[in-house]
């Protein structure tokens, strides 16, 4: 049975940074609304409460029962978490006369209390919180402070309950890490032994064992996680997965052929699918993204089932749903209203009538690369960019046409062949061209022209929760303006966007 520690969101919006941080120790977690409560069976080791947007004094602040594991787990609570813990335990959270927010240090630590190990005096961490421990019930005692926040860190005494009021999940915490450490290897005991090769080997076995000889169909889409998925599948089942890759006509140039190529390489039962034209007739006169997407959406699922009843006795669809997909998808406020409608989560039609098997839905993105990297794929697979299930259609705002799609990815081959040329494409998490519906005036030659404008997009990021806009050298942005201009008819300008998620989006539409 694998070993993990549960993470009580309460609506934090580094909750899943603190999960990334406790995967990077080699541990295995999940993360849970507080009020979609797991089972808490004998593989959990300890429980980490969140912080939270809320003030524990409001009456609609997040709550649950604790009774049930004080004194049975080791619990941390961060921020929110200590301030509920003190607050429901007959201490007092009052608003702090002055926020803190930012870079402190710790003026006083008790080294000897296990939590606190190989942590220095005057320590820096982050604060980030409105409310501050006010006082606390007697059973609880003070293990750090700083020079404003007498409670910084505290333990309820005879219990291995502890509370900080910082985040040692980021990284201005300089020692959050060993913090982290100290919680989970010391106290919680956990192993560190979530691996990627661990994970290849357990879950390969899962899927031998779930499938059996049953037949899987997988739609493949040249991306990292279906692909990393696939080879799971195929090193479960062999023959029994059927892939297929269907080409859209919003792919990248001459991606449908070359990831084709790519995946019979690999060994990969493959079947390639030309659509195009099937996606061309529905998309037409839509303008709006959402209906793009659930045109795009449904078409597929159409061309899929069609192909998948080509196939004897399939029972099961296999997906590249990843963890932030699941997480997206039960919020602390119940189903999210944002999670877009090309995400895998959310299930199949009902006239499919197969059972879903999703074997990377507990990585996030760079464990998916790792697992891909255990098994030996391609690098140039797995070091790829992340691309929208809609493809081009959100990359070409207002209507699609065949014209507008042409035009678009000659734009973007020439920006990524660049990237790759210059050197920048692995340092980059996402990069496209997009069709702008507006058109502008331009000289070319003796010549006014009133041509379309292509903006190029480029973002740093770890997961895609949060980036920043690359700064790429102004030469590069000035040849790869000039090769488009000059190279792609119809195009007579090329902007750059320098916008950071948040407040915009990766992605235009």
């Amino acid at each position: 049975m694998q070993e993990k520690i549960i993470i009580l969101d309460f609506g934090s919006q580094f909750t899943q940074l603190i999960a990334r941080r406790v995967r990077e120790l080699s541990i295995y977690c999940e993360i849970h609304p507080f009020n979609h409560l797991p089972e808490f069976d004998a593989s959990v080791k300890g429980i980490i409460l969140s912080g939270s947007p809320y003030s524990v004094r409001q009456t609609d602040a997040p709550h649950f029962d604790f009774t049930p594991f004080h004194g049975k787990l080791p619990v941390l609570g961060v921020c929110y978490g200590a301030q509920f813990l003190a607050h429901h335990s007959g201490g007092e959270v009052l608003a702090s006369s002055t926020r803190e927010y930012g870079r402190a240090h710790l003026q006083y630590i008790n080294s000897d209390n296990p939590l606190l190990k190989l942590i220095p005096a005057n320590s820096q961490v982050w604060m980030s919180h409105g409310d501050t421990i006010a006082s606390i019930a007697d059973d609880f005692e003070v293990i750090a402070s700083t020079d404003s926040v007498k409670v910084a860190a505290y333990q309820i005494k005879g219990t291995q309950t502890y509370g900080i009021q910082f985040h040692p999940e980021v990284t201005h915490s300089i020692d959050g890490k060993q913090l982290l450490q100290n919680f989970l290897v010391d106290i919680c005991g956990c192993q560190q032994d979530w691996t990627a090769d661990s994970f290849v080997e357990t879950t390969i076995a899962e899927l031998k064992e779930k499938l059996g000889d049953d037949q899987v169909v997988l739609g493949l889409s040249g991306g990292v996680d279906s692909s990393v998925a696939a080879v799971l599948l195929h090193h479960a089942i062999g023959k029994n997965l059927h892939c297929i890759f269907v080409d859209n006509g919003l792919l990248r140039k001459d991606e449908f052929q070359s990831v084709l190529d790519s995946y019979q390489h690999m060994g990969l039962n493959v079947k390639g699918v030309d659509a195009k034209q099937r996606f061309y007739d529905a998309l037409g006169g839509l303008s709006d993204p959402e209906k793009k997407r659930k045109a795009i959406g449904r078409v597929f699922i159409e061309v899929f089932d069609d192909e998948a009843h080509r196939i004897e006795n399939v029972k099961w669809l296999g997906q590249g749903t990843i963890y932030p997909d699941v997480i997206e998808s039960v919020s602390v406020k119940g189903p999210s209203a944002t999670i877009k409608s090309h995400h895998n989560v959310g299930g199949l039609p009902d006239f499919m009538k197969l059972k879903v098997v999703e074997p990377l839905n507990t990585l996030f993105k760079d464990e998916v690369r790792k697992v891909g990297k255990a098994l030996e794929i391609d690098p140039n697979i797995l070091g790829r960019h992340p691309f929208p299930g809609p493809g081009l259609a959100i990359r070409i705002l207002g209507e699609i046409t065949p014209e507008k799609v042409a035009i678009l990815q000659e734009a973007d081959a020439i920006y990524i062949n660049n990237l790759r040329s210059a050197g920048v494409y692995d340092q980059v998490w996402q990069a496209g061209a997009i069709f702008l519906p507006v058109q502008s005036v331009g000289v070319m030659g003796d010549e006014r022209t009133y041509e379309n404008v292509i903006c190029l997009r480029a973002v740093e990021s770890l997961d895609g929760m949060t980036a920043d806009w690359c700064h790429l050298p102004y030469n590069l942005l000035g040849k790869i303006s000039n090769e488009i201009i000059n190279n792609v008819k119809g195009i007579n300008r090329v902007v750059y966007d320098i916008s950071s998620k948040p407040p915009a989006t990766i992605e235009w539409e």
